[in-house]
């Protein structure tokens, strides 16, 4: 026969883990928005600059967590201009213009750093 016993309740490790939950707060997740917007819109290939100037963020909060989004708001005859960049597209004559993924590599240095803060926050605690 094999007997579990456990004394006490888990209090400490849910306060913890409601800690380290909330270790980015608004003016953190604003402050790595506007870097992201800065990182993007550098990054974006220029031909009028249009594209590079509408990059912008949401910070949505839920039940779960927080989510930082960035997206693009030039529309183009339906057609998103920063995501045909990044992938390619076809021109009205048929003619397929191969895209660059200028947006991943702009941006992951950015997700580095807000792992990094968020693993050195966890540690620290």
């Amino acid at each position: 026969m094999i007997t579990f016993k456990q004394k006490g309740d888990f209090s400490a490790t849910r306060s913890y883990l409601q800690d380290v939950l909330g270790v980015f707060g608004a003016s953190e997740l604003d402050k790595y928005g506007k870097l992201g917007v800065e990182l993007l819109a550098e990054a974006t290939p220029k031909r009028t600059g249009l594209t590079a100037a509408s990059w912008k963020y949401v910070i949505e909060k839920d039940n779960k967590g927080q989510t930082i989004t960035w997206y693009n708001t030039n529309i183009q005859n339906g057609q998103p201009i920063a995501i045909i960049l990044q992938y390619g597209h076809t021109t009205s004559r048929g003619r397929y213009i191969k895209g660059r993924d200028y947006i991943n590599p702009a941006i992951q240095p950015l997700f580095d750093m807000i792992a990094d803060q968020a693993w050195d926050e966890v540690t620290k605690r």
